[in-house]
């Protein structure tokens, strides 16, 4: 698959604080309608990889593109891309409604957009309530609403099962799966081995620079090995990276 035929193409990819590599010469490809794991030790690059990928870190070389251009040159790129991470949250003192109908406003959106969102990461009854106030699992759920107001192609996910309690996990799960059978693609970020294994179709390994990129299956043998010991083959022991737990 060519980088222009890609949803997100990754190429060669680096990125160095001083004397600290955060990512090293990373090259991956993101088909459409897949849902694809990015994963890796806490450290090794995966937040980074996705804040270059969206434009909001410069990398030091190499480049990283969705729908065949940079995210700033892409027409349209906050609708044609939904993300839920850290530093893309809502605005102090709203309620979750308030907060989604801002960014409906801002994203030249119908306002009727918010309740359908709301209703459909199940936050209908918690919408007028003060976003302080919400759990970590609620502000997930509001964080994927915000992704999802403007019925993106791609969503870009840090964490997004990070605080949901297994009611949660299961929701997430199938909710990721009908939105990557209605045609979209995902990109999330996990430390959810089990969560991961039962969710993705792709994976991609990284400890600052690439370890694997390939179909699930192929990776665990059609599901005779568990992700977690194959994930622990690629990047090593764990008890040689304590600075990294």
């Amino acid at each position: 698959m060519s980088a222009t035929d890609a949803v997100v193409a990754v190429e060669n990819l680096a990125k160095r604080y001083g004397e600290v590599t955060a990512v090293e010469d990373l090259t991956f490809r993101v088909r459409p309608g897949r849902i694809v794991g990015l994963l890796g030790r806490n450290g090794a690059g995966k937040t980074t990889t996705l804040r270059m990928l969206l434009g909001l870190t410069r990398p030091s070389s190499g480049t990283a593109a969705v729908f065949g251009r940079p995210y700033a040159e892409l027409p349209r790129a906050s609708h044609r891309v939904g993300v839920s991470m850290e530093g893309v949250g809502p605005t102090p003192g709203t309620s979750g409604r308030r907060d989604l109908k801002i960014w409906a406003k801002t994203l030249g959106l119908p306002a009727a957009r918010v309740d359908e969102v709301l209703h459909e990461v199940g936050l209908d009854d918690a919408a007028d309530r003060k976003v302080k106030g919400y759990s970590l699992g609620m502000r997930q759920r509001l964080n994927l609403a915000t992704a999802l107001l403007a019925d993106p192609e791609l969503l870009v996910l840090d964490e997004p099962a990070n605080g949901l309690d297994p009611d949660g996990i299961r929701w997430l799960r199938t909710t990721l799966r009908r939105l990557a059978g209605e045609g979209r693609t995902i990109l999330l970020s996990s430390h959810l081995m089990a969560e991961v294994e039962q969710t993705v179709d792709d994976i991609v390994v990284i400890q600052q620079t690439l370890r694997y990129c390939g179909s699930l299956d192929e990776l665990t043998g059609g599901g005779t090995r568990r992700l977690e010991d194959c994930f622990f083959e690629l990047v090593g022991d764990p008890s040689r990276s304590q600075t990294h737990a």
